[in-house]
């Protein structure tokens, strides 16, 4: 009689376990599918222009005039360029600044003064792109052209530093945790064989975190290529090739809300517009991609 009873009560037990794990099967299947729809609508919508434009004048030509009156032009050479300059950018200003204040509040900062930093970073994760826009045209643009003498101050390092402020949440946070995840253990075998919270903090806690710290810059450097208002704001948006971080640029996020409420739809104009974001797709991907053959490799060496 109890092996029944405990056979019936197995049996819903499996059950409950069975269909939650379809449940999730099911969430990541259209997670999947929802990336192929993507992936889709972007290459059918761009395919028109790839075929009538061409490869080679995408990627190679360096100048994009699709309503030159003389002669078309679709490259996407500089856009490509001046993306990377302004994600490069922020995150050479952003990575430091965003570990370091995460070691600050995970390893030094009191419990007072982490209570009131903390909060003050959640703010600024919340702050609409479109005010920190505002706010390089007003203070940074000026500030820079006095800086550095130059005439207009809506340039690729105006960029970088407002996407610096707006990935530095995302990377403290993230790193932050990584940090505090770290086992106490750890930290007291590196200070009981004679070494200083300097170096335990730095050879023991980074590298033991390093995992969620290369996730936190992947993830910040994901926020840096796909903003689109603050980049439209406040980097000058001169379809050219930039030669230099005093020069003015615009990103391909840039691009195609500048230019997609003007193109008839259907058009030349409107599909290369869609290259474009296939082109973004393909670099927010192999971002990913990159960071998660990274992070495996790094685990691999810690085992």
């Amino acid at each position: 009689m109890k092996k029944t009873k405990s056979i019936a009560n197995l049996l819903p037990r499996r059950f409950r376990e069975k269909a939650i794990e379809h449940f999730f099967l099911f969430n990541g299947l259209v997670a999947v599918v929802i990336l192929l729809g993507i992936f889709s609508l972007l290459f059918i919508e761009g395919f028109p222009a790839i075929k009538e434009v061409g490869l080679k004048e995408f990627f190679l030509n360096n100048r994009w005039d699709p309503t030159s009156p003389e002669r078309e032009s679709y490259g996407l050479l500089a856009m490509i360029v001046s993306t990377m300059m302004v994600t490069i950018g922020a995150l050479v200003i952003a990575v430091p600044l965003g570990i370091a204040s995460a070691a600050y509040l995970a390893d030094v900062a009191n419990p007072k003064m982490r209570e009131v930093v903390k909060p003050v970073i959640e703010i600024l994760a919340g702050i609409p792109s479109v005010v920190i826009g505002f706010l390089g045209i007003i203070v940074v643009g000026p500030l820079i052209a006095k800086l550095f003498r130059i005439s207009n101050g809506l340039n690729a390092i105006n960029g970088s530093l407002l996407l610096a402020v707006m990935s530095l949440p995302t990377i403290i946070s993230i790193s932050e945790d990584a940090i505090i995840s770290v086992p106490q253990e750890f930290k007291n075998a590196s200070l009981a064989l004679g070494a200083n919270r300097w170096q335990t903090l730095i050879r023991v806690t980074l590298p033991s975190a390093m995992s969620g710290i290369i996730a936190s810059v992947m993830l910040g450097m994901g926020r840096a290529i796909g903003e689109t208002m603050t980049v439209l704001m406040a980097c000058g948006n001169a379809p050219a090739m930039p030669h230099s971080f005093f020069d003015s640029v615009r990103t391909m996020t840039a691009t195609i809300a500048i230019e997609l409420g003007e193109t008839v739809q259907g058009g030349l104009h409107y599909h290369a517009l869609f290259v474009i974001a296939f082109v973004l797709f393909l670099m927010t991907f192999l971002v990913n991609l990159v960071s998660d053959m990274v992070l495996q490799k790094y685990q691999k060496v810690n085992r």
